[in-house]
C-alpha cells in the first residue's frame, strides 16, 4: 500500500472520531471539512474531485435539507402530535395495539420524510404522550427503541427515505419511479420483520395505559391554515416525485419549492417561528457530506477502492440469493463501523468498478439502512434520537444496551430484507 493510503485511512478515522465525539461541540460539519481541508493539501484528493462530489451529492443533500425542514415545519404546527394523539385514542388504552400504531406511524413519517425526521419528531412526542398517560418511565422503553428503530428499518421504500438513499439513487442515477419498484416491497418486509422481532422481544414489558379522551385536540394544532394544507400538500409532493423520472428533473427541484412553499405559507400566518425552523435545520449535514464524501473520495482512489472491489467481486461470486445477502451484510456491518454516510459512498464508488452489478447497489442501500442500527454510531439518525432523549431528559440508553438490542433484532430484519430484495430480482 502507498503511504498516501494510509495518512488518508488516518485522517477519515480521526475525522469520523471527531464527528462522532464533537469535542468543544464543534459542528460535525465544520469537522469533516477540516478533514477534507486536509487531504486536499496534501494532494489525496484534488480540486477536481470536490467538483465531482459536489455534483453526486448536491441533490441528494438539499433534497434532504428541504424534506426536514417540511417535516420541521409540519411539527411546529401539531400535524404529528395530532395524529399520535389520534393513534393513542384509537388504541383505547391497549399498549400493544398502540404498540404496533407507533411503529406504522414511525414508518409513514420516515417514508416521506426521511429517517432522520422520525429521529427528530416522533421521539418526543411519542414520549409526551406516554408520559402525560401516567405510563411508568420504565415501561416507556419498548415505545422508544421501536420509535428509534423502525426509523432506519422502514426508510428504503422511496429515494427521499433516507440520505442514503438519495445519493446512491443520484449517483447510479436511478429515477424514483424504479428506484419505489424495486424497494417497496422490500421496504413492507423490513416493516413487517420489524414489528415482529421488535414485539416477540418487547411484549412482556408492554403495559396498557390510560388517556384522556375529552383533551381538546384543538390545542395541539399551532397553526390551523398548515394543518388543512398538510395532508394535500404531501400527496401533491410525492405524485411530483414519482413525475421526476418522466420530466427528467432532479428531485431537489421539486422539494426546494415545496419547503419554500411551507417556509412563506408559516411566515404569513405567524402561528410558528418559521425562521427558527429554518435556522436549527440540519445545515451542518451539508457540509457534512462534502466534506467526508471528499476525504472517502480521496481515501477510494489511494487503494480503499480496489480492497472494495476485490472483496465485492468474490462475493458475486457467489450465487444469488447468497450474493444479494452476503453483500449486504458486509455493507450494513461497514456502516455499523465507519457510519452509514462514508460506507454507502464507498459501497457506490466499488461498485461502479464492476462490470455486472445488477442490483448490488440496493443491497447497499438496504445494508446502510439496517445495518446502522448494530452500533450507536452506525447513523446520524440514530445519533439524533439519542441525543433528542438527552436533550429532552427522557431515557437514557446506554451504548451496550443499544448494541446489544441492535445486534439481536437488526440481524433477522436485514436478513429478511435483503432476501425479499431476491424475490423482487426475480420478478424485474
Amino acid at each position: 500500500m502507498k503511504a498516501l493510503f494510509y495518512i488518508a485511512l488516518i485522517i477519515f478515522i480521526i475525522t469520523l472520531i471527531l464527528v462522532l465525539k464533537k469535542p468543544k461541540n464543534i459542528g460535525i460539519g465544520y469537522s469533516a471539512l477540516i478533514g477534507a481541508l486536509i487531504t486536499v493539501l496534501l494532494g489525496i484528493s484534488t480540486f477536481t474531485d470536490i467538483i465531482t462530489v459536489f455534483n453526486i451529492v448536491w441533490n441528494a443533500t438539499f433534497t434532504f435539507i428541504s424534506v426536514i425542514i417540511i417535516s420541521l415545519i409540519l411539527d411546529e404546527a401539531g400535524f404529528f402530535e395530532y395524529i399520535a394523539y389520534k393513534l393513542a385514542l384509537y388504541a383505547k388504552g391497549n399498549g400493544k395495539k398502540l404498540f404496533v400504531l407507533i411503529i406504522l406511524l414511525g414508518s409513514a413519517i420516515s417514508a416521506v420524510f426521511a429517517n432522520d425526521g422520525t429521529a427528530l419528531i416522533l421521539t418526543p412526542i411519542v414520549y409526551a404522550i406516554l408520559i402525560r398517560s401516567n405510563t411508568p418511565k420504565n415501561k416507556i422503553l419498548p415505545f422508544i427503541m421501536a420509535t428509534g428503530f423502525i426509523a432506519d428499518t422502514s426508510s428504503i421504500p422511496f429515494i427521499v427515505s433516507n440520505l442514503v438513499n438519495l445519493v446512491t439513487a443520484g449517483y447510479f442515477n436511478i429515477t424514483f419511479i424504479k428506484y419505489t419498484e424495486i424497494m417497496v416491497f422490500p421496504d413492507i418486509v423490513s416493516i413487517i420483520a420489524s414489528i415482529g422481532v421488535l414485539y416477540i422481544f418487547y411484549r412482556k414489558e408492554i403495559t396498557n395505559y390510560k388517556i384522556d379522551k375529552n383533551m381538546d385536540v384543538n390545542l395541539l394544532i399551532k397553526d390551523k391554515k398548515i394543518f388543512k394544507i398538510a395532508f394535500p400538500m404531501i400527496i401533491l409532493l410525492m405524485v411530483f416525485y414519482f413525475l421526476s423520472g418522466i420530466i427528467k428533473i432532479d428531485i431537489a427541484f421539486i422539494a426546494m419549492p415545496f419547503a419554500l412553499f411551507f417556509y412563506i405559507y408559516a411566515r404569513i400566518n405567524g402561528k410558528i417561528d418559521a425562521n427558527h425552523i429554518v435556522k436549527i435545520a440540519p445545515w451542518q449535514i451539508v457540509l457534512f457530506s462534502l466534506g467526508m464524501y471528499i476525504i472517502v473520495f480521496g481515501l477510494s482512489n489511494e487503494g480503499l477502492n480496489a480492497i472494495y472491489i476485490g472483496i465485492l467481486k468474490y462475493i458475486i461470486s457467489f450465487k444469488n440469493p447468497f450474493s444479494l445477502i452476503f453483500s449486504g451484510f458486509f455493507f450494513a456491518f461497514n456502516a455499523a463501523v465507519m457510519n452509514n454516510m462514508p460506507s454507502v459512498m464507498v459501497g457506490d464508488l466499488a461498485i461502479s468498478g464492476l462490470k455486472n452489478p445488477g442490483l448490488l447497489m440496493y443491497s447497499n442501500i438496504i445494508g446502510n439502512d439496517i445495518g446502522p442500527k448494530f452500533t450507536p454510531i452506525g447513523s446520524l439518525a440514530t445519533m439524533l434520537w439519542l441525543y433528542t432523549l438527552e436533550r429532552k431528559d427522557a431515557i437514557k440508553i446506554s451504548y451496550k444496551y443499544y448494541m446489544k438490542i441492535g445486534l439481536i433484532l437488526a440481524l433477522p430484519v436485514l436478513f429478511f430484507t435483503l432476501l425479499s430484495l431476491y424475490v423482487v430480482s426475480l420478478i424485474i
